[in-house]
């Protein structure tokens, strides 16, 4: 029961950072282009997912806590599959392919990139 607790209440703090960051580029960034804000939250997360399980894996943390309430709760409820999927395929209705296959590779690399920078950043930095 308390990991159902963790997971709620981490999906509702992602849920609303994925919130604020959509705003944030659509009143000050880059409105015409705000599948953007879906790269770059997607980034971030996955960098942070990365980090969180090398964490896990070479500090005290609690496993319970750090899986279901930052990795499943915060971070799963922050990026989003989901929108990237409706983004890409909206692109592509929309007939931009330039942006739509620029985004969908620069999501699948920069993710992919990220979370192996996360996974390995104790390694990296020293």
């Amino acid at each position: 029961m308390l990991n159902f607790l963790f997971v709620a209440i981490g999906g509702s703090i992602g849920a609303s950072l994925r919130y604020f960051a959509y705003l944030f580029f659509k009143n000050y960034l880059l409105s015409n282009y705000l599948f953007l804000s879906t790269l770059f939250v997607n980034i971030v997360g996955s960098f942070l997912i990365g980090y969180a399980i090398m964490l896990m894996e070479s500090k005290n943390l609690s496993v319970d806590f750090t899986k279901y309430f930052l990795i499943i709760g915060v971070l799963g409820s922050f990026t989003t599959f989901s929108t990237f999927s409706i983004e890409s395929v909206d692109l592509l209705l929309s007939k931009k392919f330039f942006h739509a296959f620029s985004y969908m590779f620069l999501s699948l690399s920069l993710c992919l990139l990220f979370t192996f920078i996360g996974l390995n950043f104790n390694k990296i930095i020293n």
